[in-house]
């Protein structure tokens, strides 16, 4: 009864406290008896024979680094965060053009930013977070995390034209001229009608 009455105690001990103190813990061992098998089946062991067989490790023959890809890094949040700025009511009507005409001219703006930096080995490039709404121009901005500074300030204006209707008009500005002159990757006619603000 005694022994029934111990392994009692020692299950609602393991629940009270979460398994905090387990049926295996050390402090059951001087409860009981000497004769107890579960001590007897354990291998004995020192903390001299365990060998992991980590020093065989790939971990340690190479050097472990994630490959940084300019697709990952830059491209693809720049395409995500433009369909962003589009919205639900823009992005549906320009993507088609947008994809094949000004995508393409932004990548290659953005890849050769990123070879006059020296790579993405040596410089630390982000995209900004969260382009502007309303009528606003902002995009995305390309910048080095390193000193927080922009190297690139992808854009897009609506412009009316007479007779011809609204157009959005695709530019970006560079840190080398100050940001002060619009180097222009392209328009995409929208209508004569107003267009929707951004992000709606």
């Amino acid at each position: 009864m005694k022994k029934h009455f111990q392994n009692l105690i020692i299950a609602l001990v393991a629940v009270l406290t979460l398994g905090v103190i387990s049926p295996n813990h050390e402090i059951w061992t001087n409860l009981q008896p000497k004769d107890d098998t579960r001590e007897a089946n354990l291998p004995t062991t020192s903390k001299h024979d365990l060998h992991l067989g980590l020093e065989d490790s790939i971990f340690e023959r190479e050097t472990f680094e994630p490959s940084l890809s300019i697709e990952d890094v830059l491209l693809h949040p720049a395409k995500e965060l433009a369909y962003l700025k589009f919205g639900s009511r823009i992005g549906p009507v320009i993507q088609n053009e947008f994809d094949s005409n000004i995508f393409p001219k932004i990548e290659e703006v953005i890849q050769q930013t990123v070879a006059s930096t020296g790579g993405l080995e040596n410089r630390m490039l982000a995209i900004s977070e969260y382009p502007s709404g309303d009528y606003a121009e902002k995009m995305f901005h390309v910048s080095d995390t390193e000193n927080a500074k922009d190297l690139i300030r992808f854009h897009v204006r609506t412009e009316k034209r007479p007779l011809d209707g609204y157009f959005y008009n695709f530019h970006y500005h560079t840190a080398e001229d100050g940001f002060t002159v619009h180097h222009s990757l392209g328009d995409i006619h929208w209508s004569k009608n107003t267009p929707p603000k951004w992000l709606s």
